[in-house]
């Protein structure tokens, strides 16, 4: 008997669809099962936030439900495929301000429940998404809240399975396979992990804190694997994920701090999104989230804001508990005169104040704090020149650093269990804060000078807060904070610091006079805030009458640092922040140290009517102001009129105005007809680029051809005057102060230019009119 082959291939293929069809009943049989197991797992792992009780009262670890204290943090698309190497927190600022009050870019703000949400662009479902964000601005919590939302279906139920990992619990590991990888964080899911994985579409993979792996990932590596069973190194195994060659059509979530993302290709993800953590409403609700009681977090909030420096901060969620639970101490509630000196200013004494308190309610003796804090800076110090932010028991032993210390818990978090316990410190601006301040408790003349360096010349910035702790513990009062639990800090150190300041301004300040590096200025003058110092300000910037900023990006915080350099050189006479992405905010903390500005450029920054009041507010505390240029903004809008109203004053001394492109239409021309007619010291006015051509058009020029004009100058270029304009025009003849008219780029056929030019040829003292007139430009002889 011959059997046919193709006979033998059809009975083959009906079996083998009958025993997959057999698996996967038995696979949705057992699955309620299995997934109620699972949830329970995840959700005794993840539905506890854990902090620091408030040092007043002890320093164990608390819990919170997470969903009592998660606060929404704001989550938005990222196009930036490649990141510069800048300070993080830096430029999550600049990114944060942009995202606030940039009206005119797109920004997509993404709901957690839509991170895997469909793209256009891709067009279809993206199944590897990039979440990234600076450290302590959210990224664990946002993916622990995600987990606890699908434990609690309310999210993502179209998983079967979410398999959350941190990066740093598998630094220990050395070869393994996903199998394996999933079995060691899950092995209650041993005898299903093969039904499990053959679907995997219905698998959310969560890998948390890629800059935390000290193993190579290379997305872009050509070693994949495609069997969960294979054993190869962490990253092949990540990367065979992403790339979909391992379970080809599950979802992978990975989160990262910038700077390690600076070193990798993103190309391979579908999405890259970025956390920019809290906008104000959010501050404002962490603050009544932690103190609960309203009328305590009102107050505390409302000093905050009042803070420049803090309020900026607070986007970032472990700043805001780190702020609240200095205040809880410091800012008294039952008490209405607490002292102000005991508040913090600057992010030093923040951090100073900080650490007071723990030791000031440590029962440890002063002389082993001492010596602990000593071996915890020195190893803290180590870790921020390498880029190291993960140690473990090896480290701890290297440096001397006694594990079992509970003053250790207090500044440092232990992980996993042993023999892979690994530490961290609280975040990351902890542990700059330690690497600083034990130069100042152990003095190593070439120790610190090494360390200057280093974190001078580092290429990704990554010494940029702790150089701002070093300056700012040089001030004598934030550091008598810490001198009742660490004795005197060094004055050597102190006197060494300042030299090093001073080197760097005087050296930058000059190159700036040639190489534009006003970027590296700016820092130089972070680090000067921080000292406090006024005398310092005046030897190394010296009499200074110009600060020229433009087209360096500013954060609100820069904003800040403004009030303190322009008030101890007082002799600044002229300021420009061009194009330098100032928005309300920044504007707002800015407007208060104007007052002895003559000269203010704030052109292309995208401004709008809503900085008016701001705007106002410097002007009528600023007697001085003879020259303010807000070209190339959108200033059209209600308050609009706050600022007409204070240049119509008679306290007003601006004597040039340039308004060039800034969204006005002819409804602004009564107001400005009333600054015209009220402003005698007006003596040059550009309105150039607006559509000012309507009913209110005439208000405009009466005021200007009227006696008490003061205007010499005047620019309407492009304001899309036509013929029916060409009357109002002939009354500027009127004006016997006018000696410069520029009407180029109208829409004025070339008769009737000929005869404004003609009326005007008349006009007393007119030296120069610029208008097109056979493409001739046209000057008075």
């Amino acid at each position: 008997m011959v059997i046919h082959y193709s006979y033998i291939k059809g009975i083959f293929i009906i079996l083998s669809k009958r025993l997959i069809y057999f698996d996967t009943l038995t696979y949705f049989s057992i699955l309620p099962d299995i997934q109620k197991l699972h949830k329970k797992h995840l959700k005794r792992q993840n539905q506890y936030l854990e902090e620091h009780r408030p040092p007043e009262t002890n320093l164990e670890l608390q819990s919170f439900n997470i969903n009592e204290r998660y606060v929404n943090i704001v989550v938005v698309s990222s196009k930036q495929r490649k990141l510069q190497c800048e300070n993080e927190l830096v430029t999550a600022g600049i990114k944060h301000e942009k995202y606030m009050y940039e009206k005119r870019t797109a920004v997509e703000r993404i709901v957690p429940n839509k991170l895997f949400r469909w793209s256009h662009q891709l067009g279809c479902v993206p199944r590897t998404v990039l979440v990234r964000g600076v450290p302590g601005v959210g990224k664990t919590t946002l993916m622990k809240k995600i987990v606890c939302d699908w434990v609690n279906n309310k999210l993502y139920q179209r998983f079967a399975f979410i398999f959350f990992f941190k990066f740093r619990t598998f630094n220990q590991l050395n070869n393994v396979s996903l199998e394996m990888m999933i079995l060691q964080e899950y092995p209650h899911l041993q005898h299903d992990i093969e039904s499990i994985l053959q679907n995997p579409q219905e698998l959310l993979f969560i890998f948390d804190g890629l800059d935390e792996t000290i193993h190579s990932i290379d997305f872009y590596s050509n070693k994949q694997l495609s069997n969960v069973k294979q054993v190869d190194s962490l990253g092949v195994v990540v990367v065979s994920l992403v790339r979909q060659s391992l379970l080809g059509g599950c979802y992978v979530l990975l989160t990262s701090r910038p700077t390690k993302l600076s070193s990798i290709a993103m190309g391979v993800f579908h999405r890259v999104s970025e956390i920019m953590g809290f906008f104000p409403k959010e501050r404002e609700i962490y603050f009544e989230t932690f103190f609960k009681n309203k009328d305590i977090s009102d107050k505390m909030f409302q000093y905050v804001k009042e803070n420049d420096t803090l309020y900026t901060f607070c986007y970032i969620p472990s700043y805001c508990w780190i702020i609240c639970t200095v205040l809880s101490m410091s800012f008294q509630p039952t008490s209405s005169d607490q002292p102000v000196s005991l508040l913090p200013k600057t992010v030093t004494q923040l951090f100073t104040i900080f650490v007071a308190h723990i030791l000031s309610n440590h029962s440890l003796h002063k002389s082993d704090a001492q010596k602990l804090l000593k071996y915890i800076g020195w190893m803290a110090e180590y870790g921020v020149m390498n880029r190291i932010i993960i140690f473990d028991e090896r480290d701890l032993v290297t440096f001397k650093v006694d594990a079992s210390s509970q003053l250790l818990s207090s500044f440092m978090i232990e992980t996993d269990q042993p023999p892979n316990v690994t530490f961290s410190f609280l975040h990351l601006t902890i542990q700059e804060f330690f690497a600083a301040l034990v130069h100042y408790m152990d003095y190593n003349q070439e120790k610190l000078q090494e360390s200057l360096r280093k974190a001078q010349t580092c290429d990704d910035s990554r010494g940029e807060i702790f150089l701002r702790f070093l300056c700012g513990l040089s001030d004598r009062s934030t550091g008598s904070i810490l001198k009742r639990r660490l004795g005197e800090l060094s004055t050597e150190t102190s006197r060494i610091v300042i030299e090093w300041l001073l080197k760097t301004i005087q050296e930058t300040w000059k190159e700036n006079e040639y190489k534009d590096d006003n970027r590296k200025l700016l820092g130089a003058f972070v680090y000067l805030f921080e000292t406090r110092n006024e005398a310092l300000v005046l030897k190394s910037l010296g009499s200074c009458k110009s600060f020229d900023f433009s087209y360096v990006p500013l954060t609100p915080l820069d904003c800040s640092i403004f009030p303190f350099i322009l008030e101890s050189c007082k002799e600044t006479e002229r300021l420009n922040l061009e194009s330098c992405g100032i928005q309300n905010e920044g504007l707002g903390r800015l407007s208060r140290a104007l007052h002895t500005i003559k000269d203010l450029s704030l052109s292309s920054n995208s401004l709008t009517h809503n900085c008016c009041s701001h705007l106002a507010s410097a002007i009528t505390n600023n007697q001085s102001l003879k020259t303010l240029d807000l070209s190339y903004n959108s200033l059209s809008g209600p308050q609009f009129s706050d600022l007409m109203e204070v240049l119509s004053s008679s306290a007003c001394r601006i004597e040039e105005l340039l308004l060039r492109d800034i969204s006005l239409t002819d409804s602004a021309c009564s107001q400005l007809a009333v600054v015209i007619r009220n402003n005698h010291f007006l003596r040059k006015l550009d309105l150039s680029y607006n559509n000012l051509v309507g009913p209110h058009f005439g208000h405009l020029m009466e005021a200007l051809s009227s006696p008490t004009c003061r205007i010499e100058e005047l620019l309407l270029e492009n304001i899309r005057l036509t013929d029916e304009s060409a009357p109002l025009l002939a009354l500027l003849k009127k004006n016997k102060n006018l000696r410069f008219l520029d009407l180029n780029r109208n829409y004025i056929k070339d008769i009737n230019s000929s005869r404004i030019r003609e009326e005007m040829m008349t006009s007393p003292n007119l030296k120069e009119l610029r208008m097109n007139f056979k493409n001739i430009l046209l000057v008075k002889p």
